[in-house]
This record gives structure tokens, C-alpha cells and sequence, in this order.
């Protein structure tokens, strides 16, 4: 009997040791999240965001953006390392381009190229003939470990988003683990990048950023937006006028995570909730080693993205537009949003569709 105990007593030593001081990725910095507003104000639970049509991309899923060429056809980044292009009524989905890596934001310039953040590979140019080309890797002389998120400018200036350069979506295993680290610790790693093409660089303009996500530019090209995914909040770093080179909080204490922003039409700017709040998390933010501790459990019991259909439309003042909610969560761990004249276009990070609203149906 006094052998079992001891055994028993060896067992609880050795997982005590092991939620103690095994080794984990992340070092957690202390801070104080901001209350949660949850559905509530501005926020208030609907269903706007139901009744989503989905377009087929063949075998193929994670449409973590969208774009629209010059003559309406859709393009999605997948997590296969894909373009896939759809004919402008939806239809006959086809490989268009291939990255390589995981593309993730994507947009055109002024001459028809697809510009495209790949979490793995960097900021690369896609031309009309689906020819893939490097634009940049480094930053500063840092490595762009995460690009994320990506607007063009109508000066041609390419600004998009280092999510991480400490937790690389190669080098942890991909895009969603990484950030989950990345939003676990928060150190501070993200960073706000403008490219050049006059010059061929690209260079740093915000650094200490929690997750830097969406980035979009702001409709009179003074300023752009970055979107702080573990902050709950939104940044505008200003590019003209008499803050110029200063940053400031646009829109904070958001319900949940905030992935990517779009520039969209009436002058608005469309936000993508990937997943409520956790309040583990949150209650978490001030305790780093109880944060450390959670690390420390098995993947299936850490916090982790719920699926809640939810985007918000917010103005140039961070006051909040329209409020779009699915709360069936029917199109998971939305991703991105992009407004035509006739639809919202939905981004997801693990759905096998691209979904679109219409803009009638959603009361726009």
C-alpha cells in the first residue's frame, strides 16, 4: 500500500513540476484587456449576417480574403498555397495562380497585379498571367515572418502587416497556431510595413503591435488602419497632415477579434470578427505565469476560435456603421469582408465556400 501511494505521490510531483516549469513558446507579458463590451450598444445580437450564399472553389478551403478584378472576377487566397478565380456570377472555380506558401490578404494595383501578404513567403506580386514574383522578405533588415494583410494605395505604395516576427506562421507549425501564440503572450511583435515600389523596399512605420492584422487605407489616403487582433482594437497611423508619422486609436474594446479591415463604399470600413472573446483569456491578461500554465495543457483544452458569424462597418471618426451577425456561426471564424455595389463578400479561415450577402438583404 505505502508503494502505490508513493507512486501516486511521484505522479502528482512530476505533473506539478511539469504545469510549473516545462518549457513552453511563449513568454507572457502582464496587461490589463479592456472590458468586453460583448453584444451589447452598438453591438446588440441580430441576425443580419444569415442567409449567406456560398460559391463553390472546388477543392479548396480558407478563403481568408477576396478580391474583384477589373471585370468582376472573384479571387480568393486558400490554404492549399492558391489563387482561385470564379467567373463574376460565381461560377467555374479554377487554379489561377500558386504561391507556394499561405496566401492570405490580397488586393490589386493599379496595373492589374494581385498583391498578396503569404504568411510564408512574404509580400509577393501576382501579374494578369499568373506569374508569382517576390516584392519583399526583410524589413529593417528583419524578416517578414507573417505578412498578413495588404492595401494598395492610389499612390501605388503597398502597406500591409508583420502579424508576428516572433512566432512565424512557418515556423510554428501555421497561421492560425501562431497567432494563437502570438495573442497568448502578447510581446508586442507585430508591426505596420509600407513597400515602395519606386525603390523596391519595404520599411517598418509601427512597430509594438499585438497581432498587426488587416490594414487598410483610409478613403482620403491620409492615413491607414491596422487592425491590433490581440488588443481588440483598431489603429490609424497617420501618412499626412500635422500628425503625420504618429499613430492613435481609432475604434477599442472591441467583442471579439478583430482580423481583417477593407475600405469599403459610403465611406466606411469593413471589420471581420474571427472569434468572440475568451474569458479565460481576458481574466488571464494581468497573469502571465497562470498564462504560461495554460500553455502548458493539451492543444485540445486551450482557448481557442469559436465560430460566430460577425463583421461591423465602422466610419473615419471609429464610430460604429452596421452591425452584421449570424450567431448559428453557419460560415465559421470570419476572416475578411469585401463590399461591391451589389454584395458583401465573406472571408473565412477553414470554410470550403467563398460567401456572399446581398446588400438588399442585409439592409445596406
Amino acid at each position: 500500500m505505502k508503494k502505490v501511494l508513493w507512486v501516486l505521490l511521484l505522479l502528482v510531483l512530476i505533473v506539478v513540476a511539469y504545469f510549473l516549469i516545462w518549457p513552453v513558446p511563449v513568454d507572457p507579458v502582464a496587461w490589463e484587456a479592456p472590458e468586453n463590451p460583448g453584444l451589447s450598444g452598438p453591438f446588440a445580437a441580430n441576425k443580419r449576417l444569415g442567409g449567406l450564399e456560398t460559391l463553390s472553389m472546388g477543392d479548396h478551403h480558407g478563403p481568408e480574403d477576396i478580391a474583384l478584378d477589373a471585370e468582376g472576377r472573384i479571387y480568393a487566397a486558400t490554404h492549399e498555397g492558391h489563387i482561385v478565380r470564379l467567373q463574376a456570377d460565381g461560377s467555374s472555380p479554377e487554379i489561377w495562380a500558386k504561391t507556394g506558401g499561405r496566401p492570405l490578404g490580397i488586393d490589386f494595383d493599379q496595373k492589374g497585379n494581385l498583391i498578396v501578404a503569404d504568411a510564408y513567403r512574404g509580400l509577393l506580386s501576382i501579374a494578369p498571367d499568373g506569374a508569382v514574383k517576390e516584392l519583399a522578405t526583410i524589413a529593417d533588415g528583419i524578416a517578414i515572418h507573417y505578412a498578413d494583410d495588404v492595401d494598395v494605395a492610389a499612390d501605388g505604395k503597398i502597406y500591409f502587416s508583420d502579424a508576428s516576427t516572433k512566432f512565424g506562421a512557418g515556423q510554428c507549425g501555421g497561421t492560425y497556431e501562431a497567432s494563437l501564440l502570438d495573442i497568448m503572450e502578447p510581446g508586442g511583435h507585430g508591426r505596420l510595413l509600407v513597400y515602395d515600389p519606386a525603390t523596391g523596399k519595404a520599411k517598418t512605420l509601427l512597430g509594438n503591435l499585438n497581432f498587426a492584422n488587416g490594414v487598410a487605407v483610409c478613403h482620403d489616403q491620409r492615413a491607414v488602419l491596422v487592425n491590433e487582433t490581440g488588443s481588440y482594437r483598431v489603429v490609424r497611423y497617420w501618412l499626412e497632415g500635422p500628425k503625420k508619422g504618429q499613430s492613435e486609436i481609432l475604434i477599442e474594446a472591441l467583442p471579439a477579434f478583430p482580423d481583417n479591415i477593407s475600405a469599403g463604399l459610403s465611406d466606411r470600413y469593413w471589420i471581420a470578427f474571427v472569434s468572440p472573446r475568451n474569458a479565460i483569456i481576458d481574466r488571464l491578461s494581468a497573469k502571465p505565469f497562470l498564462r504560461k500554465m495554460v500553455q502548458r495543457l493539451p492543444a485540445f483544452m486551450r482557448p481557442k476560435a469559436v465560430p460566430y458569424g460577425h463583421v461591423i462597418a465602422i466610419n473615419d471618426n471609429g464610430e460604429v456603421m452596421e452591425d452584421l451577425q449570424d450567431p448559428s456561426g453557419a460560415y465559421p471564424l470570419n476572416t475578411s469582408l469585401t463590399e461591391t455595389e451589389d454584395y458583401l463578400y465573406i472571408g473565412s479561415l477553414v470554410a470550403q465556400t467563398i460567401a456572399r450577402l446581398s446588400k438588399e438583404k442585409a439592409g445596406l
